[in-house]
């Protein structure tokens, strides 16, 4: 069944109550690689449950995880758009935070098509959810671009052209990130039992070597990245945080983020511009068109 744009974008949102506990944050940074020097630095803020802070990207996995039962393989069920989640991919994702994360909680999540655009031999499809917390007050807003293969051809709209580059000059900051064999086996209790992160013989029929690293987890270990080694370990000044995934990663494999520094904001806030690229891949793209906001 073709996309029926109007009807997508027409119809009301989604809304589900989502909640979330401790055991799921310290689950989520650990399959980050948290705590993993624990001899010299156990990260407690981020490992012990007395005085945790919350990575802001928790927030792209809260309510899916052990505390919602069984984790299940993500799908798109909105009016309007009805096709084979086998053409699906996750092409970006974005994330705005309107304030610190509660290391427990509940929210109410409301989901909606932000936009539909036709590619021609594939529709880029635009997710907008926001989580409000028990007080209706916005914790969070994130947006996913999902890329649908074979299901262009219901409008003549492509959307606008979006470029992108970053500076022509030697980046400001390089930050490596090296994950672990089994990296994606942590990461999937997040809630995301897609067998491309863990079974061989899928990962094959796929047309992958072996299992592959979501690409959530790789914008995680950006995230942390970043705390870690620009913002001094303060993940509450961390207020955005937007990717496009580019290319996959192996577990095993290593993220080396280039970091620019655009400039101030007026509200207090800077941007920065990032790039991630893997080099066990001769610098292949892992993470493009990434910015980050920050608080200064």
């Amino acid at each position: 069944m073709p996309i029926d744009r109007d009807k997508a974008l027409d119809a009301d949102p989604s809304v589900r109550e989502i909640r979330w506990t401790t055991r799921d944050v310290l689950l989520y940074h650990l399959s980050l690689g948290a705590g993993a020097d624990a001899a010299t630095d156990p990260e407690l803020h981020l490992t012990f449950e007395n005085g945790l802070t919350v990575l802001p990207t928790f927030a792209v996995v809260a309510g899916s995880g052990i505390s919602a039962g069984e984790g299940t393989v993500p799908g798109l069920e909105m009016p309007g758009i009805d096709i084979d989640l086998r053409t699906m991919l996750h092409a970006g994702q974005g994330l705005e935070i309107h304030r610190p994360l509660p290391a427990s909680g509940t929210a109410t999540l409301r989901s909606r098509v932000a936009e539909v655009w036709d590619k021609g031999k594939a529709a880029l499809i635009v997710l907008e959810s926001t989580a409000t917390g028990p007080d209706d007050e916005p914790l969070w807003t994130t947006t996913t671009r999902v890329w649908a293969r074979g299901e262009g051809g219901f409008s003549q709209d492509p959307g606008p052209e979006e470029r992108w580059s970053v500076p022509d000059r030697p980046a400001d900051t390089v930050l490596t990130t090296v994950t672990t064999p089994q990296q994606a086996l942590w990461y999937r209790l997040n809630g995301d039992l897609h067998p491309l992160h863990a079974d061989p013989a899928f990962a094959r029929s796929a047309g992958f070597d072996r299992p592959i690293l979501h690409g959530l987890a790789s914008y995680g270990l950006v995230c942390k990245a970043l705390v870690d080694g620009v913002l001094d370990g303060e993940a509450t000044r961390l207020t955005g945080l937007a990717v496009r995934f580019a290319g996959p990663l192996v577990p095993g494999e290593s993220l080396v983020t280039s970091i620019w520094r655009d400039g101030p904001a007026h509200d207090g806030t800077a941007r920065l511009l990032l790039h991630t690229a893997c080099p066990e891949r001769d610098g292949a793209p892992v993470l493009t068109h990434a910015t980050a906001t920050v608080r200064s």
